[in-house]
């Protein structure tokens, strides 16, 4: 006898993706047919014939040349860009960005209005004017409007000892800018300044994402507002604050290039530039350029995402994580 149902009308068909009955009548196995995806097959074939046109073209135009372009990258002058001008450069506005836009961040927090105005302020000014301009600022005019600082125990008090006919001007310490300070420390300073207003929304961002029921907690445990913002509210901000800060870091590598324009000469791009002039092998001299760009930006790419994995612990799992339990419970069932 053949199997029907109570209507009359037989079972669906395993063959077109139904479901198979089993001999004691529950269903059985989903014979699931998958959806197709044509357009993605197009689309890989698209971008494979454009990337296989680009090595082409790096490959068989001699004007690249590559061997002239990885001996430039080794050359004294270069490394010392690389180490002078890009590195030390990027490490030491990065210091100054991250450690004062943290202040000016808790600042514009504050409930003392005075300090919200003068972290406004800070913020609109240096998000106002473009990195360029001030680095020409700081390196070229702080030079010529304060070729030395006269420090006196007051404001104006050098103007008061000469209207009251002293015979001293009451000055303290005398510093003579172009002596102390170099055209790189004015590119640094400049590019932290202007750093650090970013970093600054970027730490407000990040303490806003902090529930205040941590502080509440903090509090009725006896911490001061200083010590729950250094032991409680930054450490679980830093999962908000970690990714833009990796991405201005990798933004302030690449604006290292415009000391270039100072022009100081140990920097990269300007070594670059040099080497292009004399050898007029333009391309090969600014591809070395890129290159270590590209390497550096890399290392910082990495070292962002193990700083998120650390920092993320605890905020949901991971794609790891999400992989093991899935493992897991395949396992699991399968023993069951």
């Amino acid at each position: 006898m053949s199997s029907t149902s109570s209507t009359g009308t037989p079972p669906p068909s395993p063959e077109g993706g139904g479901v198979a009955a089993s001999d004691d009548g529950r269903p059985g196995t989903i014979d699931a047919v998958p959806v197709r995806h044509p357009g993605r097959w197009v689309a890989i074939v698209l971008l494979a014939v454009v990337a296989a046109m680009i090595v082409s073209s790096f490959v068989t135009n001699a004007r690249w040349d590559w061997p002239f372009a990885f001996q430039v990258m080794n050359f004294n002058p270069i490394l010392e860009g690389l180490l002078k001008g890009t590195i030390i450069a990027t490490v030491g506005s990065m210091i100054i960005g991250i450690s004062l836009g943290v202040v000016v961040g808790i600042m514009r927090l504050s409930s003392n209005p005075v300090l919200r105005v003068v972290g406004l302020a800070y913020t609109w000014f240096f998000r106002g004017v473009p990195r360029l301009v001030l680095v020409f600022l700081f390196g070229a005019g702080i030079g010529y409007l304060y070729p030395r600082f006269d420090i006196g125990p007051f404001p104006f008090s050098q103007q008061l000892a000469g209207w009251l006919g002293l015979s001293s001007d009451l000055t303290i310490l005398t510093l003579n800018v172009n002596e102390i300070s170099s055209t790189l420390i004015w590119g640094i300073i400049a590019m932290g300044l202007s750093e650090a207003a970013y970093m600054a929304e970027i730490a407000r961002a990040g303490i806003l994402s902090v529930d205040d029921g941590q502080r509440e907690a903090a509090a009725a445990l006896g911490m001061g507002p200083s010590l729950s913002m250094r032991r409680v509210v930054l450490p679980q901000a830093m999962r908000v604050i970690i990714p833009p800060t990796g991405n201005e870091t990798i933004a302030m590598v690449k604006d290292t290039s415009l000391l270039a324009y100072l022009p100081l000469g140990t920097e990269l791009f300007f070594q670059a530039q040099a080497v292009s002039n004399r050898t007029y092998k333009i391309m090969p001299s600014l591809m070395a350029a890129t290159m270590w760009y590209l390497v550096i930006t890399t290392v910082l790419m990495i070292g962002q995402y193990y700083l998120e994995r650390h920092f993320g612990r605890g905020y949901g799992a991971t794609r790891e994580q999400s992989t093991a339990h899935t493992k897991k419970n395949r396992i699991l069932g399968k023993g069951a």
